[in-house]
């Protein structure tokens, strides 16, 4: 999970972007914190950067396929 310490360095958003579910080796729409919905790890990505695949990004199979979601990203 990120953490922050002041809040002033952040800025609430509702960007569509932050509901994609990318898919193992896509490309990041934008540079930011990337989190795996199965299994809640974190990866920083920038912008045009393919996303970890299968093979670079292990889990549990109780966790399902990785999928990757945007949770904080940077103007």
């Amino acid at each position: 999970m990120a953490v922050y310490q002041d809040s002033s360095f952040l800025i609430r958003c509702d960007h569509f972007d932050f509901n994609v579910k990318r898919a193992p080796g896509t490309s990041a729409s934008v540079s930011g914190i990337y989190r795996c919905i199965g299994c809640g790890q974190e990866i920083v990505a920038k912008k045009g950067q393919l996303l970890p695949e299968h093979e670079e990004h292990i889990h549990g199979f109780e966790f399902g396929p990785p999928r990757w979601q945007l949770i904080v990203f940077i103007l």
